[in-house]
């Protein structure tokens, strides 16, 4: 049987400094167009480029649930775009046999002033669907989205969450022969995500084919039979059995978290803020290579900025396993202690009395925002290594097979 998806040297790139996006407005065409040959003339051919894939080779069979996996900046979503024909490669070829619907971002393929309704048909018809088939369907999308009564409400009122259940739910019950899934699921709830792959099974076991994007490895593990690897553009792991696809990925995950965060430059964000690194200490300021399960921890961030004053700054840290499932959530902004006015350099500081992780290797996210916008965000900004400790004072340890958090608790018994 023939693949239903085959893509052949593969490669795109990209003008740094050149248009943001590939379609404009007349406009912005025309202004584009008159400004080319003074621009030729300014760069003298110089323009750098940057290659967001790189001679990029797979085939997919019909039915197969592929998960593609790498770190921001891989180029996971140039590929996706190109997949679902929204950008045109530079070299290669890409065969596709069957329509294709795409979830790639909060909004695509929606029109904002459009309702919920509305949005359902024109989504169906661009899948090339007949209005008959829309409407057989079109009990399960609301249902599944849960926007009854919101089904006649432009959807530019939507929040991001009922933005993204509608929009996966048309994607997903529209009966598209390949189903493309970004890391958009994020979104929603948990509750939302598990339906979310729930659905996304159901799919697959109709035997379509999903392609799906995630940086929770737990997730692509549970989804996917097989995956593959990207790193800056390049195919790192072939596409293969899933297990082997994720053990490369957190070996590169590993890897990356011990280089310098003033080095790194996958960050993301406005960049008025810079994390320039991240330590852990102990009560006595002592710094950390180990952490005991139970001990008094200081997680500290170092930063610089362009500014001498910093107003209404919220700093986080995700704490996520090895799978990259979220393990806890600190920040400033939920602990009610806001940073109003700082300096334009130094550090900040989170004080966890007793940290509550079993034993283990858990990597780090950290993100800073700075009037709501995010000014820096750096994914796998460290790895914690978390050794064994008596986080009850029992003189007990937990198992090493102990996996995920330890609660303080009391244990009664009663008669009768």
């Amino acid at each position: 049987m023939k693949p239903i998806i085959t893509v052949t040297d593969l490669s795109k790139h990209y003008q740094l400094g050149g248009p943001s996006s590939p379609y404009s407005t007349l406009r912005e065409s025309l202004v584009e167009l008159a400004r080319k040959p003074l621009a030729a003339f300014r760069r003298n051919g110089n323009t750098p480029t940057m290659w967001a894939l790189k001679d990029v080779n797979f085939e997919i069979e019909q039915g197969e649930v592929v998960g593609i996996i790498g770190r921001n900046g891989a180029g996971k979503s140039t590929l996706l775009k190109i997949l679902s024909r929204i950008t045109e490669p530079t070299t290669g070829r890409v065969e596709l046999f069957g329509r294709v619907a795409s979830l790639l971002e909060v909004g695509t393929g929606f029109h904002p002033e459009l309702t919920g309704r509305e949005n359902i048909f024109l989504n169906g018809s661009i899948l090339g669907m007949s209005r008959k088939e829309i409407e057989s369907k079109f009990s399960e999308i609301v249902a599944f989205a849960e926007v009854e009564k919101f089904l006649d409400t432009p959807v530019k009122h939507y929040s991001s969450g009922m933005y993204v259940r509608l929009a996966f739910s048309v994607a997903a019950h529209l009966e598209p022969e390949i189903l493309v899934i970004d890391e958009v699921l994020a979104v929603g709830d948990a509750s939302f995500q598990k339906r979310c792959l729930g659905r996304m099974r159901e799919v697959a076991n109709g035997g379509r084919t999903v392609l799906f994007v995630s940086h929770n490895m737990a997730a692509v593990a549970a989804l996917c039979s097989k995956a593959i690897v990207l790193r800056q553009g390049q195919v790192e792991h072939p596409l293969g059995d899933v297990n082997e696809a994720i053990a490369a990925y957190l070996t590169q995950v590993h890897t990356l978290a011990q280089t310098k965060l003033s080095d790194r430059t996958d960050r993301q964000g406005n960049g008025k803020i810079r994390i320039t690194d991240f330590r852990t200490f102990d009560a006595q300021a002592n710094e950390l290579e180990y952490i005991a399960t139970g001990q008094e921890v200081d997680l500290r961030i170092y930063y610089t900025s362009k500014e001498d004053h910093l107003e209404n700054v919220t700093a986080s840290i995700s704490i996520n396993s090895q799978t990259g499932s979220v393990m806890s959530l600190l920040s400033n902004e939920m602990a009610s202690a806001p940073f109003q006015d700082i300096s334009g350099q130094g550090s900040m500081v989170c004080k966890i009395k007793k940290i509550p992780l079993a034993p283990g290797t858990y990597t780090v996210n950290v993100m800073i925002r700075s009037n709501e916008i995010i000014q820096d965000w750096l994914q796998e900004a460290a790895t914690l290594v978390v050794e064994p400790g008596d986080f009850f004072g029992t003189g007990r340890m937990p198992p090493q097979s102990h996996g995920g958090v330890l609660l303080e608790q009391q244990w009664d018994s009663f008669s009768g």
